[in-house]
């Protein structure tokens, strides 16, 4: 399976603004931030591309269901479970 991005890509400093509350609290109880926040977004975008290729697909998606309703699946006389 492709990763979803390069884990050996360089990073970059960005500047965010957080809650100096919660930053502080984050901070207290050793959370990684650049961590968090990278781990975050890697779900972020995962998400998203799912969502994506599941709108571009829906058609096939749905015809696929449609056909399996129909006829069934290829292997429905070769199981033995």
């Amino acid at each position: 399976m492709n990763a979803l991005f390069d884990p050996k890509a360089p990073k970059r400093a960005v500047n965010v603004s957080v809650n100096e509350d919660l930053l502080a609290q984050a901070r207290a109880l050793g959370i990684n931030l650049s961590q968090t926040l990278e781990g975050r977004l890697a779900d972020l975008v995962r998400e998203a591309k799912a969502k994506a290729w599941a709108e571009e697909n829906a058609e096939a998606i749905q015809s696929y269901r449609r056909y399996v309703a129909m006829r069934g699946i290829w292997s429905d006389g070769l199981r033995t479970f």
